[in-house]
């Protein structure tokens, strides 16, 4: 009886472990089959190719940025730049021998269609002191451009050409860009029209040394995507073809790409080219603070938690910020929500107000969170 019991039993264990090893066989083959009809069939062509028949291949591609970059490359523009040249002699001789007629400047950069009625946003560098611009469109049209505004301090301009039905690119948002995120820089560098490049957004807020002591605003998004002379005015997309920033410069000891590039933000950019359009001019909103960067000195005279915000230095007197309430020694954390980790995120954010308009901001005082609303 114990013999018959022993035996039942060893035949149960035997038969349900053969039926484990059958299920498991036809689970492992469907998911292969699955896998392979997912992947277009190329992962067991790829397997056949080179001798491997026994197993299943699977790919795991990067993303694909062909729709973006066919999308957004018919929104940008080649700008052709003709400074005249004074016709006047420069030397004794040229006035006894008659002079050469002097050749015309003629510089490039790019542009973004912004408009479908013609409106053209670019740096303020490729169209300054230009007597002529054209506008050559991705299917090789030429057209003359009409300068509607530029600002320097931003280095963003506005030109407009006679055409409707344009292909105008979608302008995103700048503050949703994430570090590590993929970007497409499309431009004309080296007069190679419509040269597409991809990077990532290597950094946010930077700023860089002003030389020439003018006014800037600057709070560029930083990126790796490979950016040349004939790249500026140019566009920085997103991985859905939006219009994130404008390409504006490069860090190089040459003079071309050698691994940073910079981009004014879009939210800057759709603010400056409105006031453009409605007033002729770009409208910026003044706060009348000095600020500068909190370092770790500071941070650990004032008890601070964090190194981010800026340091309101001086308050000038019936200025917006002195009639809001703000106070020397105050530190900004917020401006309508958006946290400023910096001196050039302050600017950006004040950038997109104008004049007659109110912010929020938010400010740091004796280790209290206070909040206030300051017409500019």
């Amino acid at each position: 009886m114990k013999r018959n019991t022993l035996f039942l039993l060893i035949t149960l264990l035997l038969s349900l472990t053969i039926s484990w090893l059958v299920a498991d066989k036809v689970v492992e083959t469907k998911l292969s089959a699955a896998a392979a009809e997912a992947d277009g069939g190329r992962s067991s062509a790829i397997a056949g190719a080179h001798g491997v028949t026994n197993r299943t291949v699977i790919r795991t591609d990067m993303g694909d940025f062909s729709d973006a970059a066919e999308t957004a490359v018919h929104t940008v523009v080649y700008v052709k730049v003709v400074k005249r040249a004074a016709k006047m002699p420069s030397s004794i001789m040229d006035l006894i021998f008659g002079f050469a007629t002097p050749k015309d400047q003629v510089g490039m950069g790019s542009g973004v269609i912004i408009r479908e009625d013609g409106y053209i946003v670019t740096n303020n560098h490729v169209i300054d002191g230009a007597d002529q611009i054209e506008v050559t469109l991705a299917n090789n049209k030429p057209y003359p451009a009409k300068l509607v505004g530029t600002d320097p301090a931003t280095d963003i301009a506005l030109l407009k050409i006679d055409e409707d039905s344009l292909p105008a690119i979608v302008l995103g948002d700048s503050d949703n860009l994430r570090l590590g995120e993929w970007v497409l820089a499309i431009g004309s560098p080296y007069d190679l029209r419509s040269t597409i490049t991809a990077g990532i957004v290597s950094a946010k807020g930077r700023s860089l040394p002003n030389y020439d002591g003018q006014y800037r605003v600057e709070s560029f998004i930083q990126t790796d995507a490979a950016v040349n002379p004939g790249n500026s005015g140019g566009a920085l997309i997103n991985t859905l073809g939006e219009l994130v920033g404008i390409n504006t410069s490069i860090i190089s000891l040459t003079g071309s790409y050698a691994g940073y590039s910079f981009a004014v933000p879009v939210n800057i950019v759709r603010k400056i080219t409105e006031d453009f359009i409605r007033y002729g001019e770009a409208r910026r909103a003044l706060l009348g603070i000095s600020m500068t960067d909190i370092t770790d000195s500071m941070a650990r005279q004032f008890n601070l938690d964090s190194m981010e915000g800026v340091y309101v230095a001086e308050v000038q007197p019936n200025s917006a910020a002195e009639k809001g309430g703000i106070r020397i020694g105050d530190i900004i954390t917020e401006i309508n929500l958006n946290r400023v980790r910096n001196g050039a995120a302050v600017q950006e954010q004040m950038n997109r107000l104008r004049p007659g308009e109110q912010a929020v901001i938010s400010v740091q005082r004796g280790g209290k969170q206070i909040e206030l609303i300051v017409s500019l």
